[in-house]
């Protein structure tokens, strides 16, 4: 925990800084905790048994390390995803809720609602307004022209 630690208090540093600036001082202080941890990550491997579930975190870790560290040197990444996590936790926790909505075909109907509740609300748009616009017009709507209902590309009917 002392690595995130110490990453996360880079993060803190950086926040309010340009991209440059967050650039180098990531590749300044985070690269070399980074590499730290991937030392330690790559040191316990070799003391945990083949196929525990410590093994198989370790080896996901190690495998998209690349991946993982990529925000060092791109100062326009977050260092990590818990934006998005928290703007799609509504929907991950609403699947369980599907699990009881009567049937199969009931449960992935709501999850398309859902799903476009969501989408329309991380787009900007206001659920009702945007699911009332759409609901009036799908019956005259031409069908070639389907996305441009969806919710990054709506236009109210009043802005058409």
């Amino acid at each position: 925990m002392k690595f995130f630690g110490e990453l996360y208090e880079v993060e803190r540093v950086v926040a309010e800084l340009g991209p440059e600036d967050r650039r180098r001082v990531r590749q300044e202080h985070s690269r070399k905790v980074a590499d730290a941890l991937h030392q330690w990550l790559t040191a316990q491997r070799q003391k945990v048994p083949e196929g525990s579930a410590t093994a198989k975190a370790i080896d996901y870790s190690l495998k998209r390390w690349l991946a993982l560290t990529r925000y060092i040197d791109d100062a326009n990444l977050p260092a990590d995803n818990n934006r998005v996590e928290n703007q799609i936790r509504p929907i991950a926790l609403g699947r369980q809720n599907w699990l009881f909505a009567g049937s199969l075909r009931a449960g992935q109907r709501a999850a398309a609602v859902m799903s476009l509740v969501h989408s329309a609300r991380l787009n900007g748009h206001e659920p009702h307004a945007y699911l009332k616009d759409v609901l009036e017009r799908l019956p005259t709507h031409p069908a070639s022209r389907i996305a441009e209902l969806l919710p990054h590309r709506w236009l109210p009917t009043t802005a058409s």
